[in-house]
Protein backbone atom coordinates (compact mmCIF):
# COMPACT_ATOMS: atom_id res chain seq x y z
CA UNK A 1 0.00 0.00 0.00
CA UNK A 2 1.49 3.55 -0.77
CA UNK A 3 1.79 5.48 2.35
CA UNK A 4 -0.96 7.68 4.07
CA UNK A 5 1.54 10.40 4.20
CA UNK A 6 1.84 10.36 0.91
CA UNK A 7 -1.91 10.38 0.03
CA UNK A 8 -2.15 13.52 2.00
CA UNK A 9 0.24 15.11 0.07
CA UNK A 10 -1.73 14.27 -3.03
CA UNK A 11 -4.72 15.70 -1.65
CA UNK A 12 -3.41 18.66 -0.12
CA UNK A 13 -0.94 19.12 -3.99
CA UNK A 14 -4.22 18.96 -5.55
CA UNK A 15 -5.85 21.76 -3.79
CA UNK A 16 -2.79 23.93 -3.59
CA UNK A 17 -1.00 23.42 -7.02
CA UNK A 18 -3.84 26.12 -8.47
CA UNK A 19 -2.30 28.89 -5.57
CA UNK A 20 1.46 27.70 -6.15
CA UNK A 21 1.59 28.35 -9.50
CA UNK A 22 -0.54 31.35 -10.44
CA UNK A 23 2.41 33.47 -10.90
CA UNK A 24 2.95 31.39 -14.14
CA UNK A 25 -1.17 32.14 -15.61
CA UNK A 26 -0.01 34.03 -18.81
CA UNK A 27 1.42 31.14 -19.90
CA UNK A 28 -1.93 28.65 -19.11
CA UNK A 29 -3.84 29.61 -22.33
CA UNK A 30 -0.57 28.54 -24.93
CA UNK A 31 -1.32 26.73 -27.94
CA UNK A 32 1.11 24.22 -28.47
CA UNK A 33 -0.89 21.59 -31.04
CA UNK A 34 0.57 24.38 -33.36
CA UNK A 35 4.18 23.22 -32.89
CA UNK A 36 3.65 20.54 -35.48
CA UNK A 37 4.83 16.59 -35.65
CA UNK A 38 6.27 17.22 -32.31
CA UNK A 39 2.37 17.44 -30.61
CA UNK A 40 0.84 15.26 -32.73
CA UNK A 41 -0.96 12.21 -30.92
CA UNK A 42 0.60 13.49 -27.85
CA UNK A 43 -2.00 12.25 -25.50
CA UNK A 44 -2.85 8.96 -27.62
CA UNK A 45 -3.14 5.61 -25.10
CA UNK A 46 -2.82 2.60 -26.60
CA UNK A 47 -3.55 -0.07 -24.07
CA UNK A 48 -6.84 -1.70 -24.40
CA UNK A 49 -7.26 -2.50 -20.80
CA UNK A 50 -9.54 -0.69 -18.59
CA UNK A 51 -8.62 2.53 -16.08
CA UNK A 52 -9.89 0.92 -13.17
CA UNK A 53 -7.79 -2.84 -13.80
CA UNK A 54 -4.40 -0.38 -14.85
CA UNK A 55 -4.87 1.68 -11.32
CA UNK A 56 -5.05 -1.64 -9.67
CA UNK A 57 -1.80 -3.20 -10.86
CA UNK A 58 -0.22 0.03 -10.64
CA UNK A 59 -0.74 0.19 -7.05
CA UNK A 60 0.69 -3.24 -6.72
CA UNK A 61 4.19 -2.15 -8.43
CA UNK A 62 4.39 0.98 -6.93
CA UNK A 63 4.14 -0.81 -4.05
CA UNK A 64 6.53 -3.47 -4.53
CA UNK A 65 8.68 -0.52 -5.63
CA UNK A 66 8.41 1.59 -2.20
CA UNK A 67 9.34 -1.84 -0.53
CA UNK A 68 12.80 -1.58 -2.44
CA UNK A 69 13.27 1.99 -2.17
CA UNK A 70 11.67 3.75 0.92
CA UNK A 71 10.21 6.95 1.10
CA UNK A 72 11.98 10.27 1.92
CA UNK A 73 10.82 11.24 5.11
CA UNK A 74 9.86 14.91 4.76
CA UNK A 75 6.43 15.33 4.44
CA UNK A 76 6.92 19.24 2.97
CA UNK A 77 8.99 17.69 0.11
CA UNK A 78 6.95 15.26 -0.38
CA UNK A 79 3.90 17.85 -0.55
CA UNK A 80 5.93 20.33 -2.81
CA UNK A 81 6.76 17.31 -5.29
CA UNK A 82 2.91 16.31 -5.52
CA UNK A 83 1.94 19.93 -6.16
CA UNK A 84 4.66 20.46 -9.30
CA UNK A 85 3.75 16.86 -10.03
CA UNK A 86 0.01 17.30 -9.86
CA UNK A 87 0.13 20.39 -11.87
CA UNK A 88 1.87 19.36 -14.90
CA UNK A 89 -0.15 16.05 -14.94
CA UNK A 90 -3.14 18.32 -15.42
CA UNK A 91 -1.60 19.13 -18.74
CA UNK A 92 -2.49 16.06 -20.15
CA UNK A 93 -5.65 14.16 -21.22
CA UNK A 94 -5.43 11.63 -18.53
CA UNK A 95 -5.68 14.73 -15.60
CA UNK A 96 -8.62 12.38 -14.47
CA UNK A 97 -6.18 10.28 -12.81
CA UNK A 98 -5.45 10.29 -9.11
CA UNK A 99 -1.89 11.04 -9.66
CA UNK A 100 0.85 10.69 -6.87
CA UNK A 101 4.34 11.47 -6.94
CA UNK A 102 7.04 10.29 -4.48
CA UNK A 103 10.39 11.68 -3.60
CA UNK A 104 12.29 8.03 -2.68
CA UNK A 105 15.67 7.48 -0.48
CA UNK A 106 17.76 6.27 -3.23
CA UNK A 107 21.22 8.22 -4.23
CA UNK A 108 20.84 7.04 -7.75
CA UNK A 109 19.76 9.20 -10.44
CA UNK A 110 16.89 8.12 -11.57
CA UNK A 111 12.80 8.66 -12.03
CA UNK A 112 10.32 5.89 -12.78
CA UNK A 113 6.60 5.57 -13.24
CA UNK A 114 4.44 2.76 -12.95
CA UNK A 115 0.88 2.34 -14.48
CA UNK A 116 -2.26 4.45 -13.07
CA UNK A 117 -0.42 7.66 -12.15
CA UNK A 118 2.16 6.39 -9.70
CA UNK A 119 5.39 8.11 -10.31
CA UNK A 120 8.69 8.30 -8.35
CA UNK A 121 12.05 10.21 -8.54
CA UNK A 122 15.08 9.36 -6.46
CA UNK A 123 16.93 12.03 -4.39
CA UNK A 124 20.01 11.60 -5.93
CA UNK A 125 18.18 13.15 -9.31
CA UNK A 126 16.18 15.45 -7.41
CA UNK A 127 19.59 16.96 -6.05
CA UNK A 128 21.35 17.61 -9.20
CA UNK A 129 18.29 19.36 -10.65
CA UNK A 130 18.87 22.89 -10.71
CA UNK A 131 15.35 24.68 -11.24
CA UNK A 132 11.72 23.62 -10.70
CA UNK A 133 11.33 23.84 -14.56
CA UNK A 134 13.93 21.13 -14.48
CA UNK A 135 11.88 18.91 -12.21
CA UNK A 136 8.87 19.71 -14.11
CA UNK A 137 10.77 18.17 -17.16
CA UNK A 138 11.53 15.14 -15.59
CA UNK A 139 8.23 14.64 -13.94
CA UNK A 140 6.26 15.32 -17.87
CA UNK A 141 8.87 12.55 -19.33
CA UNK A 142 7.47 10.11 -16.64
CA UNK A 143 3.85 10.96 -17.17
CA UNK A 144 4.09 10.70 -20.76
CA UNK A 145 5.18 7.29 -19.88
CA UNK A 146 1.91 7.09 -18.25
CA UNK A 147 -0.27 8.68 -20.62
CA UNK A 148 1.37 6.55 -23.27
CA UNK A 149 1.32 3.79 -21.33
CA UNK A 150 4.15 2.36 -22.08
CA UNK A 151 5.49 -0.06 -18.87
CA UNK A 152 1.91 -1.54 -19.28
CA UNK A 153 1.67 -2.30 -22.77
CA UNK A 154 5.65 -3.71 -22.20
CA UNK A 155 4.07 -5.51 -19.07
CA UNK A 156 1.39 -7.31 -20.74
CA UNK A 157 3.44 -8.48 -23.86
CA UNK A 158 6.15 -10.17 -21.37
CA UNK A 159 3.59 -11.19 -19.46
CA UNK A 160 1.97 -12.96 -22.18
CA UNK A 161 4.86 -15.18 -22.19
CA UNK A 162 4.44 -16.65 -18.67
CA UNK A 163 0.97 -17.37 -18.78
CA UNK A 164 -1.29 -19.21 -21.46
CA UNK A 165 -4.02 -17.34 -22.73
CA UNK A 166 -4.89 -13.35 -23.56
CA UNK A 167 -4.13 -11.63 -20.36
CA UNK A 168 -5.68 -8.77 -21.42
CA UNK A 169 -9.01 -10.35 -21.96
CA UNK A 170 -8.92 -11.55 -18.71
CA UNK A 171 -7.59 -9.03 -16.51
CA UNK A 172 -10.63 -6.92 -18.33
CA UNK A 173 -13.20 -9.10 -17.23
CA UNK A 174 -12.15 -10.38 -14.15
CA UNK A 175 -9.67 -10.46 -11.19
CA UNK A 176 -8.04 -13.16 -11.90
CA UNK A 177 -4.92 -13.28 -9.63
CA UNK A 178 -2.44 -15.01 -11.85
CA UNK A 179 -2.58 -12.81 -14.68
CA UNK A 180 -1.98 -9.94 -11.83
CA UNK A 181 0.69 -11.43 -10.48
CA UNK A 182 2.11 -12.19 -14.03
CA UNK A 183 1.64 -9.25 -14.63
CA UNK A 184 3.56 -7.32 -11.09
CA UNK A 185 6.04 -10.10 -12.19
CA UNK A 186 6.42 -8.65 -15.52
CA UNK A 187 7.13 -5.05 -14.30
CA UNK A 188 9.47 -6.02 -11.60
CA UNK A 189 11.85 -7.41 -14.63
CA UNK A 190 10.91 -3.92 -17.05
CA UNK A 191 12.13 -1.97 -14.61
CA UNK A 192 15.56 -3.81 -14.19
CA UNK A 193 16.06 -3.66 -17.25
CA UNK A 194 14.26 -0.71 -18.71
CA UNK A 195 12.20 0.53 -21.76
CA UNK A 196 12.80 0.44 -25.52
CA UNK A 197 14.79 2.80 -26.96
CA UNK A 198 11.63 4.51 -29.13
CA UNK A 199 9.16 4.70 -25.42
CA UNK A 200 11.88 6.63 -23.96
CA UNK A 201 12.57 9.06 -26.97
CA UNK A 202 8.93 9.88 -27.12
CA UNK A 203 8.25 10.07 -23.53
CA UNK A 204 11.05 12.91 -24.17
CA UNK A 205 9.66 14.90 -26.69
CA UNK A 206 6.01 15.13 -25.14
CA UNK A 207 7.40 15.68 -21.83
CA UNK A 208 8.62 18.69 -23.15
CA UNK A 209 5.30 19.84 -24.35
CA UNK A 210 3.70 19.07 -20.75
CA UNK A 211 6.14 20.85 -19.04
CA UNK A 212 5.52 23.77 -21.19
CA UNK A 213 2.15 23.17 -21.24
CA UNK A 214 2.65 24.01 -17.12
CA UNK A 215 4.26 27.03 -17.96
CA UNK A 216 8.00 26.79 -17.49
CA UNK A 217 10.52 27.17 -19.63
CA UNK A 218 10.71 24.63 -22.10
CA UNK A 219 14.47 24.08 -22.32
CA UNK A 220 15.07 22.73 -19.24
CA UNK A 221 14.35 18.54 -20.18
CA UNK A 222 17.63 19.18 -22.27
CA UNK A 223 19.28 20.99 -19.23
CA UNK A 224 19.07 17.64 -17.45
CA UNK A 225 20.14 15.43 -19.90
CA UNK A 226 22.75 18.07 -20.16
CA UNK A 227 23.86 17.24 -16.43
CA UNK A 228 23.41 13.81 -16.65
CA UNK A 229 25.39 13.50 -19.94
CA UNK A 230 28.48 15.92 -18.25
CA UNK A 231 28.83 13.22 -14.81
CA UNK A 232 31.70 11.09 -14.66
CA UNK A 233 30.02 7.87 -16.63
CA UNK A 234 31.95 6.10 -14.20
CA UNK A 235 30.00 7.43 -11.03
CA UNK A 236 28.07 4.58 -9.53
CA UNK A 237 25.05 6.68 -8.82
CA UNK A 238 24.54 6.77 -13.08
CA UNK A 239 24.55 2.45 -13.51
CA UNK A 240 21.31 1.71 -13.18
CA UNK A 241 20.19 4.88 -15.16
CA UNK A 242 22.96 4.21 -17.73
CA UNK A 243 21.73 0.65 -18.09
CA UNK A 244 17.90 1.36 -18.46
CA UNK A 245 17.78 3.97 -20.81
CA UNK A 246 19.62 5.07 -24.39
CA UNK A 247 22.59 7.18 -24.13
CA UNK A 248 22.18 10.78 -22.97
CA UNK A 249 23.64 12.24 -25.14
CA UNK A 250 21.60 10.50 -28.34
CA UNK A 251 18.51 11.48 -26.70
CA UNK A 252 20.06 15.50 -26.18
CA UNK A 253 20.40 15.34 -30.40
CA UNK A 254 17.25 13.82 -30.94
CA UNK A 255 14.91 16.14 -28.47
CA UNK A 256 17.41 19.21 -29.52
CA UNK A 257 15.97 18.12 -33.21
CA UNK A 258 12.78 17.47 -32.69
CA UNK A 259 12.33 20.66 -30.68
CA UNK A 260 13.67 22.72 -32.80
CA UNK A 261 12.53 26.33 -33.50
CA UNK A 262 8.97 25.40 -32.74
CA UNK A 263 9.93 26.30 -28.78
CA UNK A 264 11.37 29.68 -28.95
CA UNK A 265 8.28 31.53 -28.39
CA UNK A 266 7.82 30.23 -25.01
CA UNK A 267 11.85 30.54 -24.28
CA UNK A 268 10.99 33.62 -21.35
CA UNK A 269 8.65 31.06 -19.46
CA UNK A 270 10.15 31.31 -16.00
CA UNK A 271 12.33 28.53 -14.49
CA UNK A 272 11.50 28.90 -11.19
CA UNK A 273 14.36 28.65 -9.26
CA UNK A 274 14.15 30.05 -5.69
CA UNK A 275 11.76 28.27 -4.70
CA UNK A 276 13.06 25.17 -6.08
CA UNK A 277 16.53 25.43 -4.85
CA UNK A 278 15.09 25.58 -1.13
CA UNK A 279 13.68 22.22 -1.55
CA UNK A 280 16.90 21.08 -2.75
CA UNK A 281 18.86 22.52 0.13
CA UNK A 282 16.23 20.44 2.57
CA UNK A 283 16.91 17.71 1.23
CA UNK A 284 20.38 18.03 0.76
CA UNK A 285 20.67 18.43 4.76
CA UNK A 286 18.90 15.80 5.57
CA UNK A 287 21.55 13.34 3.96
CA UNK A 288 24.87 15.93 4.69
CA UNK A 289 26.46 13.02 6.33
CA UNK A 290 26.92 10.64 3.69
Amino acid sequence: MISKRLQRAVLSAALTAMVMLSGQSSAFELNLNALSDLVKNVDTAVSGISEEKEIKLGKEVAASLLGAMPLVDNDELQKYLNTVGVWVAQQSKRNNLDWRFALVDDAGVNAFAAPGGYIFVTRGLFSILNSEAELAGVLGHEIAHVVRKHHLDAMQSAAQRQVAGDLLLTLADSDDREAMNALVSAGTKIYARGLDREDEIEADRIGVVYATRAGYHPFSLLDVLTTIDSMAKDSEHLAFFTATHPPTGERINILDQLMGSHFDTYADQPVVRERFVTAREKLLAMYSAE
